[in-house]
């Protein structure tokens, strides 16, 4: 083993054993938190239960939480710092609609499409995929490009269009 590696794996024992270890949250309201400290993390991430990351302070933090983080949460405290989750900005499309129906129709094809999407007083926000962009310049929907973080509504239940009574099928053979 080389030295420079040696030295690259006890910094990373140093690291486990200085890491903040997250399991539960702060159910206190933010405006209570005066110092913040931002950890800035995309939003794939925030939907992990376990995952790792920095503040912006240097602080490592590792989280193992029984439901996902969301943007604004103070997820750790001390005396003098509050830790609070800040969400990265992303690529996103903001499309426009005049009323309900036209609200659920747009809506419909994005989730058609399988995709996520959060709904504004005034527009739908999805995100800023290719095979989005291709479905609305397709069926000439105006939209508009944009950078904001993207809190996009979760499902409670889901479905598959796959094969599964048919392989239980043929797995009984």
């Amino acid at each position: 083993m080389r030295a420079s590696e040696g030295r690259s794996f006890g910094s990373k024992i140093f690291s486990l054993l200085t890491m903040i270890i997250i399991k539960k949250l702060h159910s206190d309201p933010l405006e209570q938190f005066p110092n913040k400290i931002t950890l800035s993390v995309e939003r794939r991430v925030l939907a992990k239960r376990r995952w790792r990351g920095y503040a912006e302070d240097g602080t490592e933090f590792g989280f193992d939480l029984e439901i996902p983080l969301r943007n604004g949460a103070c997820f750790h405290r001390d005396e003098e710092r509050n830790y609070v989750i800040g969400q990265k900005p992303e690529s996103v499309f903001l499309v426009s609609y005049s009323n309900q129906k036209e609200a659920a129709h747009l809506a419909w094809q994005v989730g058609n499409l399988h995709f996520p999407a959060q709904f504004k007083d005034s527009y739908l926000m999805v995100e800023g995929d290719h095979a989005v962009r291709l479905m609305l310049e397709r069926n000439q929907i105006p939209f508009e490009e944009s950078r904001q973080v993207f809190q996009p509504i979760v499902a409670a239940t889901s479905h598959h269009h796959g094969n599964g009574k048919l392989l239980k099928y043929f797995n009984m053979w």
